[in-house]
This record gives structure tokens, C-alpha cells and sequence, in this order.
């Protein structure tokens, strides 16, 4: 078992990932990076950690009001809220921040980089870190895997998202529309 500390978070790596990459085991946060504060409930827990079956109907009710109210400016469901979250749940591709959950990311390990699916935030949770502490843990778990980057994509009409991943590191790579999704695909290497 190894521990790999940095800026407040502590991944704990078991070994177990094959060929040569380890596997996330567990991550620590301090409380006050999920914690929750005025209108929503105390955190019972401090970390992100991998969500289980019982959390399915959590990651759903997280996913739909954080995408919600894109609905009518892209024109379509965005496709996080039509996922199959049981699966990606089950396949161990979501991880949660909170108890009860305020925020997670869905995640997708391939051989050269980390594709961030997805990333949600309940409406009240925004401002209190809780995406931060969200896009640290992405960075962390590609680094535990030993991948060189993580990937992503954001709909061309969610202006606020592309305010917001360039001032983690992430760098636009193409503009792409796939079907009715406008898309523009960043990454962010990790050196």
C-alpha cells in the first residue's frame, strides 16, 4: 500500500488496478473542503468515495439538478441525465462527495488518459468548493493510475463551464458537434 499526499488530499493506493496501475482505494478530504453549510445538512463524512448501489438514487437526483436547467438553452436532455447511472455505478465509475451527496464525477480510465463523463453539483452547493475538491480528486485518480491526462467535454452552450476548466489547467483541443451535442473537448495534461 502506498500514500500520495498533496494539497490536502491523500490518496491510499492498494495495488490491486493490474498491469502495472494501481486502483484507487480511498481518498480523505478535510471537512471543510465538502463541508455543507446553510440551507443544506452537515456532512456526516469527509471524503469523495466511490458510490455504491445504494447511492443510485442520490447520483440521479444530483445529476438531473445540477443539468436541469440547461434543458432549454441546448435544446436537449444533456446526456448525463439519460445515463444509465446504475451501471456506472456498479462498473465503479462514479464517486461522491457528501452524505447525503451534494456532488460527484463520473470517470472512465482508458490507456492513455482519464475521460471525466461527468461532473455535478446540487444547485446549492455551488461557491462552497465542492467542485474544486471534485476536479482535485479527478486529477489525483488519473495520477493513481498512472495516466498522463484527463479528458473532457462540455456543451458549447454552457458558457459557465468554459469559464471554469481553464483555470484548472484544462486546454480547449477541438470544438465537435456529435448528433445534437454541440461540444468542446478540453484536457489538462498532468505532468
Amino acid at each position: 500500500m502506498r500514500e500520495f499526499p498533496g494539497k490536502g488530499v491523500d490518496v491510499v493506493l492498494d495495488g490491486l488496478g493490474g498491469e502495472g496501475k494501481a486502483r484507487t482505494r480511498a481518498m480523505s478530504l478535510r471537512r471543510s473542503d465538502c463541508a455543507e453549510v446553510d440551507s443544506l445538512p452537515i456532512m456526516t463524512n469527509d471524503e469523495i468515495r466511490p458510490a455504491r448501489a445504494a447511492d443510485v438514487p442520490a447520483v440521479k437526483a444530483v445529476t438531473d439538478a445540477a443539468y436541469r436547467r440547461y434543458i432549454e438553452r441546448i435544446g436537449v436532455v444533456p446526456q448525463p441525465m439519460e445515463a444509465d447511472h446504475a451501471a456506472d455505478v456498479a462498473a465503479g465509475r462514479v464517486f461522491v462527495c457528501g452524505e447525503p451527496a451534494v456532488g460527484l464525477v463520473v470517470v472512465e480510465a482508458h490507456d492513455d488518459h482519464l475521460f471525466l463523463d461527468s461532473i455535478a453539483v446540487r444547485p446549492d452547493a455551488h461557491g462552497k468548493g465542492v467542485g474544486r475538491r471534485l476536479l482535485e480528486f479527478v486529477d489525483a485518480h488519473a495520477r493513481a493510475l498512472g495516466l498522463p491526462e484527463v479528458r473532457l467535454y462540455t456543451n458549447a452552450l454552457m458558457w459557465e463551464n468554459q469559464k471554469i476548466y481553464p483555470r484548472f489547467g484544462y486546454d480547449v483541443v477541438e470544438r465537435r458537434v456529435d448528433g445534437p451535442y454541440d461540444r468542446i473537448h478540453y484536457r489538462k495534461r498532468l505532468v
